[in-house]
């Protein structure tokens, strides 16, 4: 009887999740047809009142491009919002008579430091156009301080904090710890690849002395350039602002006021009395505070017609660790990336090509893949590449081949270097385990990469020469794509990562500036007036989502709704992409954050 009673209950369980999973269909395909219904039936037309202010708050991860969403189902929301939709709020709303400033209400930002330089750089053209921005917190993260500094006014509580300290960059080191256990981390890199430290740790137990110099260079970089655009905001020397990241000036409330880092300090209902007396009115109506959301489902006028404008410009989107096969909207698949590239080449309505890279590298082979269709893209219509936080080493591969880069100053590049990494946990199986292999084979390397056993010199030797090989053809590539001596692109290469507006001097990149900027020099290449944006590669519908949701990345899921945490969020996924690397490596040895 048991047995029947299993029987039933399972088949009971899978009718109940049929039927469950047929409304949730039921649901998305009705959402999907109102939606396309709406969109050729009408336009949303602004309906924020007069007198109103954008409210900026950025509390979940700010990826590349907003996700394809229209409906929500629970569970399956993911809290983030896409940098294009902040920068093209932004700027409608310069062109909003109906807003009348932006309030900044941010703690801190889960985002890179080339994606904060964007977000402030649009503020700083906000202000130009002659509107007001306003900032309030209770606490300021370094990096939500560095873009709330744009503010006409910056306030904070009477008890509250601003951690500004500083960049620190401290790699772990694992080398005595693979020796305490029993594994050995055979590491072969380019033999003059000096600067290529993402194996480092399976090397030393410190920085090597070029590692240091390349680290030093790149934070003080970042930094310098962060320290003077603070001053610049808020009129106060260079010397000052370093001084309340010495002395730790911000945890005490009435220090970061006296340095001039603040404008005041002030309560939550005090703000709002600010806010109001900047909008002239008596007591703030709610609903002239407008957040993001609400903004972004606003338009200011009909724009259907330029929705339909035939000739285009490809906006092609790269944005994660590089790897072969599909990948998704967070890692880059050669399969994906380079099929986006070829249909934007082949695709007659599209008259030019802007590829985003954000990208601290991966597989040498899923680069090249991209490279060669951007090559074959370049011979046919202008291709400009634009950088984020990271396009390096794989990432900075996939780019050089572009009529132009474009970077932000705090971009990290470079990184031209390349390594192979092979785990020999010999001493761990046979004498901390007890186990042991013995076997037969047909070749004499037919086991060239078993874990069980060390490389032969002659096996490392062949490593060592398809390493050189690939470093050899990855400067060869960058020489002829940048107009180079390779000579001088293996001084500046050597793994080493340089920041925008080192490569600026170096000549890995052409110019500074946005995503923006890299399509309104694409738009002058192609010699087109009037044209619409296409974003690539075409976003999964939301039902390919859910049966994706339900399958392969049902445990990154879990792992997001335990892992709220931004960075911690990163790392599982940068774990998750080591685990899958096959081949020769062409990867960022160094992430930096505020």
């Amino acid at each position: 009887m048991k047995f029947f009673k299993y029987v039933f209950a399972s088949a009971l369980g899978t009718i109940l999740a049929g039927i469950i999973l047929m409304v949730i269909l039921v649901g998305l395909i009705v959402g999907s047809i109102t939606a396309a219904f709406d969109d050729f039936s009408s336009e949303k037309i602004a309906s924020i009142s007069s007198n109103s202010v954008l409210t900026l708050k950025l509390d979940g991860q700010i990826i590349e491009r907003d996700k394809k969403d229209d409906f929500e189902i629970p569970g399956f929301k993911e809290e983030s919002v896409g940098l294009n939709s902040i920068l093209k709020n932004i700027d409608k709303a310069i062109e909003d008579d109906k807003i009348e400033g932006i309030y900044l209400s941010i703690s801190s930002l889960n985002g890179g430091i080339a994606t904060v330089e964007a977000i402030r750089n649009k503020l700083m053209e906000f202000k130009s156009s002659g509107k007001w921005i306003l900032a309030y917190s209770e606490y300021y993260s370094q990096s939500a301080y560095y873009l709330v500094s744009t503010a006409d006014e910056v306030y904070l509580n009477p008890e509250g904090t601003i951690a500004f300290q500083g960049i620190n960059y401290k790699p772990m080191f694992m080398k005595e710890m693979f020796e305490k256990i029993g594994v050995e981390m055979q590491i072969i890199r380019g033999k003059n690849n000096k600067f290529k430290s993402a194996v480092e740790p399976f090397m030393y137990n410190k920085m090597s002395d070029a590692n240091r110099e390349q680290s030093n260079k790149l934070i003080f970089s970042i930094w310098d350039h962060i320290v003077n655009e603070i001053a610049a905001s808020r009129g106060i020397t260079v010397d000052e602002v370093n001084e309340v990241a010495n002395s730790l000036a911000g945890f005490f409330p009435d220090k970061v006021l006296e340095a001039d880092f603040v404008d005041g300090l002030v309560y939550q209902d005090e703000m709002k009395a600010i806010l109001a007396e900047r909008l002239d009115v008596e007591e703030l109506d709610s609903d002239q505070l407008v957040d993001l959301d609400q903004y972004s489902s606003t338009k200011l006028k009909r724009t259907k017609s330029s929705d339909f404008k035939k000739k285009k410009i490809a906006v092609v989107y790269a944005v994660g660790n590089i790897q072969s096969g599909k990948g998704d909207d967070q890692t880059i698949g050669s399969d994906r990336i380079a099929g986006a590239i070829r249909d934007a080449r082949k695709d007659t309505t599209i008259k030019a090509i802007v590829l985003r890279v954000n990208s601290p590298g991966g597989s040498a082979l899923a680069s090249d893949v991209i490279w060669r269709e951007t090559v074959l893209a370049a011979e046919e219509k202008p291709l400009v590449v634009s950088m984020g936080d990271y396009a390096a080493s794989g990432g900075y591969y996939i780019a050089m081949a572009a009529d132009k880069i474009y970077s932000e100053p705090n971009t990290i590049t470079g990184s031209i270097g390349v390594f192979g990494v092979v785990p020999n946990a010999q001493e761990l199986l046979n004498d901390k385990m007890g186990l042991h292999y013995d076997g037969v084979k047909t070749n004499t390397h037919s086991d060239i990469m078993d874990i069980s056993k060390p490389l032969t010199d002659a096996e490392y030797s062949i490593i060592q020469e398809s390493v050189d090989h690939v470093y050899s053809s990855f400067t060869s590539k960058v020489a002829e794509g940048r107009g180079l001596r390779q000579s001088y692109v293996d001084s500046i290469g050597q793994g080493r990562v340089w920041t925008g507006l080192d490569a600026i001097e170096n000549g890995l990149v052409d110019e500074i500036g946005g995503l923006e900027d890299a399509i309104e020099y694409a738009v002058e290449m192609a010699g087109l007036e009037e044209y619409r944006i296409k974003e690539l590669p075409i976003q999964k519908s939301p039902i390919e989502e859910l049966f994706e949701e339900l399958g392969v990345q049902a445990s990154e899921k879990i792992m997001q709704s335990v892992l709220s945490d931004y960075r911690l969020l990163q790392e599982q996924r940068y774990i998750q992409s080591v685990l899958k690397m096959k081949g020769i490596q062409t990867v960022l040895p160094i992430r930096v954050s505020l």
